[in-house]
């Protein structure tokens, strides 16, 4: 049987740093006590689907090195009455960027590259890219050299200017003509046509959320010589005994995939076209394996993910990164001259640490996510969502299949798991 494969060209629409030290000992614990109420949880999933924002929810949650919390509402296929299971997959999009970053990581424990080495200097196609700065008297775009380098660091902070899909701009228009992300591309033609259009500012400027990830995939090929999608298999998932998440999966597993719904007239939920029930790039004979997306999952194997990080970068005996390298994966990496930052306010009162979110301060008001100091964690396009809580020992996963992104589905989730009133600890 031929496999099915899933992949994504276009995240732009995800709504989903240096350094600030995690909270202490004595700040931890400070922190109130965050029980776990079953029932709770219960009604929040129960709601996002009798709401009308869900077909299907599932969510998963450890605490203290144990499960606390399994639930599962609603329907994995609402047309063919296929209820949603613990084991059904889902394609976690822009979740996949933390599993590319911890195999970056791997390397960089290595002392493959340092990240403040110039991107070039590995991937030389980069030392052309220029910076698009605006429009002359005749309307043609001006184009100069980066004040500095593209570094490393960059790429693993989303502040190397690239950007992540077509637009009306001059740097959209040669995005749409390049096609950075067709799937009928490999790897390294990626980089080849991602260097050719224009930066949208100068590296480490401002944040901008771009196709940096797929970039780390390709730095990885490049430093191992291993196709990415082989590393990470015999590198992060096979260790970690994640049997079902991958880029390609075969035909068999399809049947229990969740079905993509988005939002039609007046809100409601409507089925979503066949090239979304299996990926955006859907080709039998794709080319592409993206860093940024297009891994399908169940909640338990991305939770092992989850939990390695939980855990300090090992699991069960097997060590993925060292303590060290986790810490600094989920620390602030921006500058506080990094002011622009898009959308990235929207997730909480934090900055950005190496493909993560990361939690600086205490939710800012009653329509934040609740939330503990210290935590960090990423989404997806379809508003899946994993966060990690060293604080409180919690690591949740919670898989749903709805673009556009919503937001409010976290929302719900997290004061589930935390309380209205949770804001935990102040810091230091």
């Amino acid at each position: 049987m031929k496999p099915f494969l899933l992949s994504v060209a276009a995240l732009v629409i995800t709504v989903p740093a240096v350094a600030q030290p995690g909270p202490s000992r004595a700040t931890a614990a400070a922190s109130p006590a965050v029980p776990i109420d079953k029932a709770r949880i219960d009604r929040a999933l129960a709601a996002m689907v009798s709401s009308g924002r869900a077909v299907g929810v599932s969510a998963l949650v450890w605490k203290d090195g144990r499960e606390v919390y399994s639930g599962i509402a609603g329907e994995a296929d609402r047309e063919a009455n296929r209820p949603m299971r613990r084991d059904t997959l889902a394609q976690i999009y822009s979740m996949t960027k933390p599993v590319t970053g911890v195999a970056l990581m791997k390397l960089w424990e290595q002392g493959r590259f340092g990240l403040d080495d110039p991107l070039a200097r590995y991937l030389p196609e980069f030392s052309q890219t220029r910076v698009f700065a605006g429009l002359d008297a005749s309307g043609k775009p001006i184009l100069r050299a980066p004040d500095r380098p593209i570094l490393i660091r960059d790429i693993l902070r989303h502040t190397a200017g690239f950007g992540y899909g077509a637009g009306d701009d001059h740097p959209g228009r040669e995005w749409a003509m390049l096609e950075p992300l067709n799937p009928d591309h490999d790897l390294a033609e990626f980089g080849r046509r991602l260097a050719k259009v224009p930066l949208l500012a100068d590296p480490g400027r401002r944040w901008s959320y771009s196709a940096a990830v797929d970039v780390q995939a390709l730095l990885v090929e490049k430093l191992t010589g291993i196709p990415f999608e082989r590393y990470v298999r015999e590198q992060i998932f096979v260790p970690l005994g994640m049997t079902e998440t991958a880029w390609t999966q075969p035909e068999d597993r399809y049947p229990r995939l969740a079905a993509m719904y988005e939002k039609g007239a007046g809100g409601k939920l409507q089925r979503a076209s066949e090239k979304e029930q299996r990926g955006l790039n859907f080709n039998p004979d794709r080319k592409l394996t993206m860093g940024g997306a297009g891994l399908v999952s169940s909640v338990d194997d991305y939770m092992q993910f989850a939990r390695m990080l939980l855990n300090n970068g090992s699991l069960d005996g097997v060590s993925i990164l060292k303590p060290s390298t986790v810490k600094l994966m989920a620390t602030d990496q921006l500058d506080p001259l990094v002011t622009e930052r898009s959308w990235l306010s929207s997730k909480g009162n934090g900055g950005f640490g190496i493909d993560f979110f990361v939690r600086t301060g205490q939710p800012r008001d009653a329509r934040e996510n609740r939330g503990a100091l210290g935590e960090y964690f990423w989404d997806g396009r379809a508003s899946t969502l994993f966060w990690v809580d060293p604080v409180n020992k919690i690591t949740a996963v919670f898989l749903v299949q709805v673009i556009p992104f919503d937001g409010t589905l976290h929302r719900d989730l997290r004061r589930a798991v935390y309380g209205d009133d949770y804001l935990g600890p102040k810091g230091d």
